[in-house]
């Protein structure tokens, strides 16, 4: 229906997707029946046959009839008392949200059904192939394509994750309903487990009663990779692989990865205080500790899969070395704990801590439950993460406590405080120990004597009794040994992973453990060639296959992380500093001075922060985030984005801090940091930076030492961010999309100059006011030149589950990624056809931002008319993210952030931040008599129509009389005249863009999406009308916690019908 879909134009199978959304309503109906009781049905009932009703006579264009309905519907609803408005809300909500699960299902569907799948890697390739492109250029291309998505937490996804959760259940049993050879019973049993889930949902808080932590956020990332994005990756390599098999004779190499994953979940701190050095090492380590779970259960499935003997010399020298190494460590193994074991154990004394008596709070629970879900006693399903125990918040020192895999004997990591002893073999053996103050007693032995069976030495003692050893084991398999060592050392690095998060000695050979996943590639690549020269090219490309590519799409990390931070954190910190060493104040210096001081103490090798300096807490934070960066290094972290950068300066100062905290932690470690540095990214957002981007980069790639350390250290690779959301809010929709424009070209152009590469970095949001829709039509309006094999975006909030949260989905989505982005770069979008037309663009984009300033920002009424006309100020009780809406404590526009911006005007179906300025513009130029102008560039500039395409794709969900309605209800009398001229101005809008694209009707062009908007009609209309009597109550009623759950639960219905948020 909306933003979320990338196909603007792909119709679903509206039979099936009806049949769906019946079957579903009617269970639904069934589960209501019993929980509310037939009286409430007859009034829901009721509700949506007045509410579709109206919606009929407006679609025949019988207005007065629509409007006497409406008002109908709406004095009938205002006459609920709280309990009834409670329970519409939460039913209609559920409806909708059915419906979105039926529309995605139906999507995938589609997709799968289709012989011939537009934007597919197969039909792309083809394309290329046809036009002209050769097969080796085709092919050096794709091998050199690198695409990065960045997985964000912006609180946008209004879901809790409990629920997220269940709806995917609901779309497998859709997928399992489709099956042909159903039976009877089968399907009964089916509509039982359907019933079943409704129930639950039912029974379910929709609301969020706590903020999720940073952690939390990450956590959510994490699941979405094990969930499906692991799944997904290897399916969409191989569709990748065959279809450059097909086109060009030689298929994929083994490791090369078109796509990547990056994160900000746990490293975005702009603006958010709760994000901190720790909780990034942490969801750091996080990553890694998930990456290498995964890597145990894939080597498991591979050891009972490659069973065979037969292999070449090198992987049998390998696995005799493996077997000698085994006996030898064994034989050390069994003489070490004779001697000493037991001897330890009994002389522990008065050096012991105390032993856990009972399991932490809430491990009883499976991984994705919610901290406030404790009272939950619903069925554990196969969830992400369901190895990992979420952080323990009860511990006041944020340590977390982790569940072992279920193929380990022991069950728990037990927590210490002594130093860890690590046997011979590389495995950690926890230290027991008591209270300084106490001693062992007598009562504690038998807990003593379990904990050391639970030990490595127990454990290892036990599975030899289990188990003989491979050595003593005839013709065994020389992949099941290699293999097996692989799991052991994944085992020993995961124990690793514990220690460190637990902050507690870790000892380990690096021998012992996998550092890189060049490490872990290895003995899996020596195998892939083994079975491929002994004639097993069928089993090579398998599941090996697939975990070799998995190896090297995720690393050892899954998801490197960005940090970013307000590039004016950096200046108060290098204000601490200048100040403490009596230099004057940084920030005080004009940029020249910066960039002499900047460059003098880069160029230099000493440290520049003393290691005694006496900061505040915030610069503190800031020198600690550097510290960390240092320590984990570029293997674990990907980029630092400097948000609201504006000057060459800024990049610098990062660099300096960055140096000076990797020369401090060298120093302590006695040994180079891990990884390199890393690359220092510009996020230009404001109209005013964007358009100033281009100069910033000219001033630093003119600087000599940045310029050699870009060609040394990033392989002459630039990376610049463009933000779309603070540009949006900053100017209007259609003058940001046109700076930004500008300002890539501009970007582009000033690298060439000095012979760098650029990568651009998207920051789209999930809405079309904040740069978001399909994501092929983004890429493929891209100015030519800027998508030259490269391209990192983000996706944001609602849209990571919309997109990746199903394997199915999550493939069609990386194959539109990839070949978008093959398609730009060889056959680059085209440029403006004339001067002339770029002449106009400047004129529209001048009265667009004109009108849209002198409204928002300039207009003393707009804020209060805001206010009042939008749930604006109750969105903050939903809990959806960890950071605060605003930036600053101010009550203006300016420092709110833009999510809430849009999400206010979303809920209402006003949608103005996408159109606002649009209508005045494009009249403005069509009155100068340039009407055949922009219908030429409509029809010939991808860039202009992508833009007015997705302007009309929001006008269509706009809805006059829903925003007329809260203005009515909820504005003051003194301020509905400024809404009346908005709708107007909303009017305009739409009869211009009608104009240039010769429709006759909004969305004419993609009639799928106008049948999706008014299937939902009858449940979201009285949703938006009940959320209008419900926002007159809270008014008056601001304590209220009842009335407070039923706004926020039509929120959640509101965005689930408009399918997205902010």
């Amino acid at each position: 229906m909306t933003d979320v879909t990338d196909e603007i134009a792909e119709e679903i199978s509206f039979q099936g997707f009806e049949d769906d959304c019946r079957l579903l309503g009617n269970l639904l109906n069934d589960v209501l029946l019993r929980e509310v009781g037939p009286q409430f049905m007859e009034k829901l009932e009721r509700t949506r046959v007045l509410a579709q009703s109206a919606c009929n006579m407006r679609m025949a264009g019988i207005e007065d009839t629509a409007e006497l309905l409406e008002k109908q519907l709406a004095a009938e609803l205002s006459k609920m008392n709280l309990e009834e408005a409670l329970t519409l809300a939460r039913a209609f909500s559920h409806y909708l949200n059915l419906t979105g699960i039926a529309e995605t299902h139906h999507r995938v569907t589609k997709a799968r059904s289709a012989t011939k799948i537009s934007k597919s890697c197969d039909d792309t390739l083809n394309q290329l192939v046809q036009g002209g492109i050769s097969p080796d250029e085709l092919y050096d291309t794709v091998c050199k394509q690198e695409v990065e998505i960045v997985l964000t937490a912006h609180p946008t996804q209004i879901n809790r994750r409990t629920l997220q959760y269940k709806h995917i259940r609901i779309a497998h049993l859709l997928e399992y309903n489709d099956r042909p050879d159903l039976g009877d019973e089968d399907r009964e049993m089916l509509i039982e487990d359907l019933v079943r889930e409704l129930a639950s949902i039912w029974q379910t808080d929709e609301l969020r009663r706590h903020k999720p932590t940073p952690v939390d956020e990450a956590r959510a990332g994490l699941n979405i990779v094990e969930q499906s994005l692991w799944r997904a990756v290897p399916h969409y390599l191989r569709r990748l692989s065959n279809a450059l098999k097909k086109h060009t004779g030689k298929p994929l190499p083994l490791t090369c990865t078109p796509i990547r994953f990056g994160s900000w979940m746990g490293g975005d701190r702009d603006g958010n205080p709760n994000v901190t050095a720790k909780v990034t090492r942490d969801v750091s380590l996080l990553s890694r500790w998930m990456a290498i779970d995964l890597y145990i259960r894939e080597a498991d499935n591979l050891r009972f899969e490659l069973s065979m003997n037969q292999c070449n010399v090198k992987l049998s020298r390998l696995a005799q070395e493996i077997l000698e190494k085994e006996k030898s460590s064994e034989d050390r193994h069994e003489s070490w704990s004779q001697q000493s074991n037991w001897g330890q154990f009994k002389n522990h004394g008065s050096h012991a801590s105390p032993l856990p008596t009972q399991l932490p709070a809430g491990a009883d629970l499976p991984s994705c439950a919610e901290h406030n879900d404790v009272d939950s006693h619903y069925t554990r399903l196969n969830l992400p993460g369901s190895e990992f125990m979420p952080f323990n918040r009860e511990d006041s020192h944020d340590s977390l406590i982790y569940k072992e895999s279920s193929r380990d004997i022991s069950k728990f990591s037990i927590k210490t405080h002594g130093n860890s002893n690590v046997n011979n073999s590389g495995n950690v053996q926890p230290a027991v120990t008591t209270p300084r103050a106490s001693s062992l007693g007598s009562g504690q032995l038998p807990a003593q004597r379990r904990l050391l069976l639970e030990s490595q030495i127990g454990r290892t003692s036990f599975q030899r009794l289990l188990e003989p050893s491979s050595s003593q084991i005839p013709g065994i398999a020389p992949y099941r040994v290699v293999l097996g060592d692989v799991k052991e050392k994944l085992l020993r690095t995961r124990k690793r992973l514990e220690l460190l998060l637990e902050d507690l000695p870790c000892e380990y050979d690096s021998g012992d453990y996998y550092e890189t996943s060049q490490q872990l590639l290895e003995p899996l690549l020596l195998c892939y060639d083994s079975l491929q020269s002994c004639g097993s090219g069928i089993l090579a490309d398998g599941r090996l296959a697939d975990l070799i590519r998995r190896v090297a799409t995720f690393g050892m990390v899954l998801m490197k992380l960005d940090l970013r931070q307000e590039s004016g954190r950096h200046a108060e910190t290098l204000d601490a500093i200048t100040k403490y060493l009596d230099m004057g104040t940084y920030s005080e210096w004009d940029e020249d001075k910066k960039l002499e001081f900047l460059t003098r103490e880069l160029k230099g090798k000493r440290p520049l922060v003393p290691p005694n300096i006496e900061v505040s807490p915030d610069v503190k934070e800031v020198l600690d985030t550097f510290r960390v960066a240092a320590e984990l290094g570029s293997d674990s972290l990907g980029a630092y984005v400097i948000s609201m950068a504006s000057n060459a300066s800024d990049v610098l100062a990062v660099e300096l801090l960055q140096k000076d905290a990797r020369l401090a932690v060298a120093g302590e470690l006695g040994r180079p940091c891990p990884g390199g540095t890393l690359r220092v990214v510009p996020l230009f957002e404001t109209v005013k930076d964007l358009r100033e981007a281009g100069a910033v980069l000219r001033k630093l790639l003119s600087n000599d030492w940045y310029r050699e350390h870009v060609i040394k250290n990033h392989n002459g690779h630039q990376e610049v961010m463009v933000g779309y959301s603070d540009s949006g809010k900053d100017a209007g929709r259609f003058s940001a999309a046109w700076e930004l424009y500008k300002a890539q070209e501009d970007v582009v152009a000033a690298c060439n100059e000095y012979g760098i590469k650029i990568t651009l970095f998207h920051g789209r949001g999930g809405s079309i006011g904040r740069g978001g829709g399909p994501t092929y039509l983004a890429i493929q309006s891209q100015p030519p030149g800027s998508v030259m094999g490269t391209l990192r975006s983000t996706e944001q909030g609602e849209m990571v589950q919309a997109k990746f949260g199903l394997p199915q989905m999550a493939v069609r989505q990386l194959e539109i990624y990839t070949t978008a982005v093959l398609l730009a770069t060889l056959r680059p979008p085209q440029p403006p056809k004339e001067q002339k037309w770029r002449n106009l663009m400047d004129e529209i984009s001048k009265i667009s931002c004109t009108t849209y300033r002198n409204t928002v920002y300039e207009n003393p009424e707009f804020l209060a008319y805001f206010h009042e006309a939008t749930p604006q100020a109750e969105l903050g009780c939903l809990n959806i993210g960890s950071r605060p809406t605003r930036r600053k404590t101010s009550t203006g526009i300016g420092h709110l952030r833009a999510i809430p911006w849009i999400f206010a005007w979303t809920q209402t179906r006003f949608v103005l931040p996408a159109w606002l300025g649009v209508g005045a513009g494009l009249k403005g130029i069509c009155e100068k008599g340039h009407t055949e102008d922009l219908r030429a560039m409509y029809n010939e500039w991808p860039f202009f129509q992508s833009t007015i395409d997705l302007i009309e794709m929001v006008l269509g969900k706009a809805d006059i009389p829903i925003a007329k309605h809260y203005d009515e209800v909820l504005v003051s009398e003194s301020r509905q005249e400024l809404g009346a001229e908005l709708r107007r101005e909303l009017l305009t809008a739409e009869k211009f863009v009608l104009t240039i694209t010769g429709h006759e009707k909004l969305s004419e062009n993609n009639r799928s999406l106008r049948k999706l908007i008014e299937s939902r009609l009858p449940y979201l209309n009285p949703m938006n009308m009940l959320q209008v009597e419900i926002l007159k109550r809270l008014r008056r009623d601001d304590d209220n916690n009842k009335l407070r759950d039923a706004l926020l639960i039509t929120i959640n219905g509101i965005a689930a019908g408009m399918r997205n948020t902010g």
